[in-house]
């Protein structure tokens, strides 16, 4: 007996390399389930023939060396609550690496041991949040890199003092004063512009009766022009008169926000650089990308599953 291996056949011997690379295809915006019954085959063979096309995209795209680099975070299981690092290369604007136990220095530093130390050093610039683990461990691996805070985050810190405000504000009030902020948290976090007749007609009248509130939302609405700036100088002229215009205000949520600022100055000013201009955008949005994956799955069990799902989403159809 001899067993001979055929190029043009699937791992699973039953199945051409060209059905594989179809059911693929289609689990690419389909789940597993609705491929199975379409094409009347068990559950777990339409997975493993999925799993065979993501590798094949994966081995396609080779070894990344990346220059600029984004990291984040994503949640996996509920009970408890764990996370996993995904690090994007931001050039290319697709996922590099999945992977960690946590979101610890060590977590992180197995992306660096993984990445090795010669293309580590070829990082010149690093997107991240405000987590204290991911500036550690890249300012070790790769200290040529600059540390550039991600927009978005930022802002979600901001839009949240702002929410304090506007909490602190209902329970200050009584009867008839609290009908104005009752229901109207997303009409204050979006920006005007993105707010239909009826939210523009709801925010003036919010503002106009209450002016706490007013002076908190035109805080957290200049505040965005700080990344309009191409000088370090004048964005910090202008973050300097923004929180001056703190005082006597009585909002606290406000000043916090304005010390943490103030700790991670240089991960911000970074971006007024015109080299460190990047799509900020793409990790906000592919975090998004994770989770209508993990919501059309119910929640994938398999992780080794869920990593070539992340791998190759952005990636080419083959």
């Amino acid at each position: 007996m001899k067993r001979e291996r055929l190029d043009f056949l699937a791992d699973n011997p039953l199945y051409t390399k060209r059905f594989s690379f179809y059911v693929g295809r289609r689990c690419r915006n389909e789940t597993v389930k609705d491929v199975a019954r379409d094409l009347h085959l068990d559950w777990h063979a339409v997975k493993e023939l999925d799993k065979q096309y993501m590798r094949a995209q994966l081995a396609r795209v080779g070894t990344p060396a990346p220059k600029v680099i984004g990291i984040d975070e994503i949640s996996v299981g509920r009970k408890p609550v764990t996370f996993r690092i995904v690090v994007s290369d931001l050039i290319r604007r697709r996922p590099i690496w999945f992977g960690g136990q946590d979101r610890t220095e060590v977590s992180m530093a197995e992306f660096y041991d993984w990445l090795g130390p010669k293309k580590s050093a070829g990082i010149r610039l690093a997107v991240m949040d405000m987590w204290k683990p991911f500036y550690t461990v890249t300012t070790d691996k790769a200290p040529q890199a600059a540390i550039l805070y991600d927009k978005f985050h930022v802002i979600r810190h901001l839009n949240d003092a702002l929410d304090k405000v506007r909490r602190t504000e209902y329970a200050r009030l009584t009867g008839n004063n609290r009908r104005f902020i009752k229901g109207q948290k997303y009409t204050l976090l979006s920006h005007r512009e993105n707010l239909s007749m009826n939210g523009r007609r709801s925010l003036k009248i919010l503002l106009a009766a209450n002016k706490r509130l007013n002076t908190a939302y035109l805080l957290k609405e200049s505040f965005g022009q700080l990344w309009d700036y191409q000088s370090e100088v004048w964005a910090r002229k202008f973050f300097e008169h923004w929180r001056a215009s703190l005082k006597w205000q009585r909002l606290k949520p406000f000043e916090k926000f304005a010390e943490m600022i103030d700790r991670h100055w240089d991960g911000i000013a970074s971006y007024c650089k015109p080299e460190n201009k990047v799509a900020l955008g793409f990790v906000e949005g592919f975090n998004n990308k994770i989770r209508v994956i993990q919501r059309r799955s119910y929640g994938l069990r398999d992780e080794e599953y869920l990593r070539l799902k992340v791998m190759t989403c952005m990636l080419p159809i083959l």
